[in-house]
């Protein structure tokens, strides 16, 4: 008994020595087979062909503190892309047969919340000639335009949209009266159609003149640095305090892409006309009370340098001011009416000049105008009235 006792253990702990032993030398001829095929794959390899098999993962170097440029780039990002939207202009197509008609986009822009009452701001020309509209806010939820106002003038529109306050969260506005050439400034929009993007870059040059949709000047526009590419448009332009201070509205690009030179309508027009686009569904124009001849005309009449006035219309601030209009004398020949060349001691030389200068007036101000009259040149005051 004694003796079978004792050899049990002996027995059961000493059998699996064997496979052990075994399994160690199975992993060593292993170990041995991968270096020698490695060995080998490398020698195979011709010189010079940089391949390393022990390319690994580059150790990621740990950073400071982030930059008070970037906290900044961060702050205006997360502080602003909420009030920015995605504008889809439709255009309304007929299906099979002229059945079944639907809206299918048109073009993308860009523009941004300016009221909790869903009232959405963007350019003339991004829903220029469109069936209708669709606004995509940031957090991707999209509306159909239940109307849409537009001052082509000063490339502005108005949309409104039905969404819950809570979606809406209305920019900031600031001012351009007071930029300065030099300051920092950053763009938001979807360029290309893409999702939100933000770019910044420095305000170049202010009271630049651009040309509207409808072939108005537009003076007062700030330059920019910031890439504004196609789908910018209606995207507002902001300083550094993140308050809105233009609406990136042209590029100059003989590509069609971003070239250095962008251009933004300076947020005091639109601050005094969206309201005026949401209260009237219209903008009310200052206007004298004259028609005017066209420049070649007026070339042929032998008037190179202001604008002649070829009628009058009854009741405005020009009859009561007296301008002259064309008209004939008694033996059938042409008697020119007055030439404006400037008012408030701004030269007008052509059509365009006057109607820039008075986009710089409002309805009811008194203006004055100095005027070529028969050889004399005098000086009349007249006020202006409202015109659609």
């Amino acid at each position: 008994m004694d003796t079978m006792v004792n050899d049990s253990p002996k027995t059961r702990f000493a059998a699996p020595r064997p496979a052990l032993a075994s399994t160690v030398s199975s992993a060593t001829l292993l170990v041995v087979v991968v270096v020698l095929g490695l060995l080998l794959w490398r020698s195979s390899q011709p010189a010079g062909s940089g391949l390393d098999p022990r390319a690994a993962p580059r150790p990621v170097a740990l950073r400071g503190p982030r930059s008070t440029d970037d906290l900044a780039n961060i702050r205006i990002y997360e502080k602003v892309s909420p009030s920015v939207a995605q504008v889809t202009s439709l255009s309304q197509e007929d299906g099979f047969s002229g059945l079944n008609a639907q809206e299918v986009p048109k073009g993308v822009g860009s523009g941004f919340v300016w009221d909790d009452e869903g009232h959405i701001v963007t350019n003339y020309h991004v829903v220029e000639g469109a069936d209708g509209a669709q606004v995509t806010l940031a957090d991707h939820s999209t509306y159909e335009a239940r109307a849409i106002w537009a001052y082509p003038d000063q490339d502005m529109a108005v949309l409104w949209i039905s969404a819950p306050k809570s979606k809406l969260h209305p920019i900031s506005v600031g001012s351009s009266h007071d930029l300065k050439v030099g300051q920092v400034v950053y763009a938001f929009g979807d360029p290309f159609g893409l999702d939100l993007t933000m770019t910044t870059g420095i305000v170049s040059a202010l009271g630049r003149e651009i040309e509207s949709a409808n072939g108005r000047k537009i003076s007062g526009v700030i330059q920019t640095s910031a890439p504004i590419n196609p789908g910018n448009s209606g995207g507002p332009l902001l300083d550094s305090a993140g308050r809105l201070i233009g609406m990136n509205t042209a590029i100059l690009s003989p590509s069609g892409a971003f070239a250095g030179i962008g251009f933004a309508l300076p947020v005091d027009e639109i601050n005094q006309y969206v309201p005026e686009l949401i209260r009237n569904g219209k903008v009310v124009r200052p206007r004298l009370g004259v028609q005017v001849a066209e420049d070649q005309l007026a070339q042929q009449l032998g008037v190179d340098k202001g604008v002649l006035i070829l009628k009058v219309l009854p009741n405005g601030g020009a009859a009561a001011a007296q301008l002259q209009p064309t008209r004939r004398d008694e033996n059938g020949q042409i008697r020119l009416g007055d030439v404006i060349l400037a008012i408030d001691g701004k030269p007008i030389d052509n059509a365009k000049d006057l109607n820039a200068v008075l986009e710089q007036h409002r309805v009811g101000d008194t203006v004055t105008l100095r005027i070529l009259r028969e050889g004399q040149r005098l000086d009349v005051t007249a006020r202006l009235q409202g015109s659609q």
